[in-house]
């Protein structure tokens, strides 16, 4: 393993620990603030995510979402590939998929112009720590070649942190939106 590697491994196995009593903690109401975001987006193709672990729920955002246009959650179809995404509603028959994460039953994919992206950690210049698959990572350097992409981080404020490792591979968050408010990445 490099550095980096064993230093983005230590990142993740602290930052799970980390999130677990902020999940534990978590008020009713967490994903008021990426409703209020997605609202400026009626109708744009959008990704959001099921939640898996002790992850942050964006599916109330995601319900009042679909009222107004497509959206899906990420599907994976084999490692080191980009990521599908499977069109979703509130009604969608759902199953597991890879990690645990439920996928429609009978996936109608479609490429989202948003992605609400998951996260073990980030920081406020857009960098974000996942799972280390870099299924999110090369999603959006392929959507980003074809089309401006808005990648939303989706966390809880605890998730924060100043130091992060990164590398070249890694895409940017353009935002970041937490059960506490919306942060503003500086381009």
């Amino acid at each position: 393993m490099t550095e980096l590697a064993l230093r983005k491994d230590a990142a993740r196995k602290a930052a799970f620990l980390r999130r677990k009593p902020l999940f534990d903690a978590a008020p009713a109401a967490q994903a008021g603030y990426l409703s209020e975001v997605l609202a400026g987006y009626r109708g744009v193709p959008l990704s959001g995510f099921m939640p898996i672990r002790t992850e942050i729920d964006p599916t109330p955002a995601m319900i009042e979402a679909s009222a107004y246009g497509p959206v899906g959650v990420p599907v994976i179809v084999a490692p080191a590939t980009p990521l599908l995404f499977a069109r979703w509603t509130p009604d969608t028959p759902m199953t597991k998929g890879t990690f645990g994460a439920l996928v429609p039953e009978q996936p109608e994919y479609f490429e989202p112009e948003i992605l609400i992206v998951p996260l073990l950690a980030f920081n406020r210049a857009g960098g974000r720590l996942g799972y280390g698959g870099g299924f999110y990572d090369r999603t959006l350097e392929m959507l980003r070649a074809k089309r401006a992409t808005l990648a939303i981080g989706f966390a809880f404020s605890g998730q924060e942190t100043e130091e992060l490792p990164m590398d070249a591979t890694d895409q940017p968050l353009d935002m970041i939106v937490t059960e506490q408010g919306v942060i503003e990445v500086a381009g």
